[in-house]
């Protein structure tokens, strides 16, 4: 219990020295926190100009990590990502020059404007955590956490992630701009010369968190109490998305996964040890909004995923 209370204060922690730089943008930082500390991956989907590189820049801050990023391109190849061996004529022998993939936390930018094979070069690493060049492989950062963004409006030009590729992504954070009153904030900020990229180059944002503690603190989360009822609330919404009448192709095993970890993470940033059904909720569309396919005649009809995730919630009953 102990070691409990002190995850719940850390998190607490890291959201306040995030919100010195992310204004108006609470859900989003949640849902960042969630991926780090479930050691997995996300998808962050927004317009350009709404903070996303600035948002991972900041999370590494807080947590002494290390971070790069990638811009995704069509030229871009594999080994621009994973490093390759380059043969030093003085020693008479191959060196490995390291890729960004080497890291703590990697922004792989417009991720979707690189082709196939570019995009299936991280998909190891996600997994894994290891990268394997020229046969041999090399170990990632035990914490090591992709975000990788979309832009949702341009779509010319970009090669649509795969549906294996995309379920690799515990969360996909929606990414929208401020508020009147966030956007305001951020205006009053600039007309004094304190942008937000100011305040991180400025040092005022602390460190809450060392990184070699932090995945001890990942692997943590097991304490935390999901009752019976809540697993079975959650495994039925899951399964209820391959049924649906609206559904083309549902959501796999890894989404019911993704909500046993990222529930109990959601809880902790919440205060509490144990999960609620409105943990569960929270996460519904996060989780499940890149994983279904709808069929073409209810996307024809306008039908959105959002919609039939809140459908599916209203027909599942929730726990009491």
């Amino acid at each position: 219990m102990e070691k409990l209370e002190e995850i719940k204060t850390v998190l607490s922690e890291v959201k306040k020295e995030v919100s010195k730089v992310i204004i108006g943008q609470e859900q989003v930082v949640d849902l960042a926190l969630v991926t780090i500390f479930s050691r997995a991956h996300a998808l962050v989907e927004g317009v350009p100009g709404v903070a996303k590189t600035l948002l991972v820049r900041t999370l590494g801050k807080t947590m002494n990590c290390d971070f790069k990023r990638i811009q995704f391109t069509p030229d871009l190849m594999p080994s621009d990502i994973t490093g390759t061996n380059v043969y030093n004529f003085h020693r008479q022998e191959f060196n490995l020059v390291r890729g960004p993939v080497f890291t703590t936390f990697l922004l792989a930018d417009e991720i979707n404007r690189a082709p196939a094979k570019t995009q299936s070069a991280l998909l190891q690493c996600m997994q894994e955590r290891k990268v394997t060049i020229d046969g041999e492989d090399y170990p990632l950062s035990g914490t090591f956490t992709v975000f990788a963004t979309q832009n949702p409006i341009e779509y010319e030009g970009t090669y649509p992630l795969p549906e294996a590729e995309k379920d690799r992504f515990m969360l996909k954070i929606p990414m929208s701009y401020p508020d009147e009153g966030g956007e305001k904030e951020l205006a009053r900020r600039m007309m004094v010369n304190d942008s937000p990229e100011k305040t991180l180059e400025a040092g005022k944002v602390s460190q809450i968190i060392a990184m070699d503690k932090l995945f001890s603190f990942q692997e943590s989360f097991a304490g935390f109490t999901i009752k019976e009822e809540i697993v079975d609330y959650l495994v039925k919404i899951v399964r209820l998305t391959r049924s649906h009448d609206s559904v083309l192709v549902g959501a796999g095993p890894r989404a019911t996964q993704a909500f046993l970890i990222g529930s109990r993470v959601l809880a902790a940033l919440n205060g509490r040890d144990f999960v609620t059904p409105d943990d569960v909720k929270f996460l519904a569309e996060p989780i499940l909004g890149h994983r279904l396919v709808l069929r073409p005649e209810y996307e024809i009809e306008g039908l959105t995923v959002s919609e039939v995730i809140r459908r599916i919630l209203e027909e599942v009953a929730i726990p009491r």
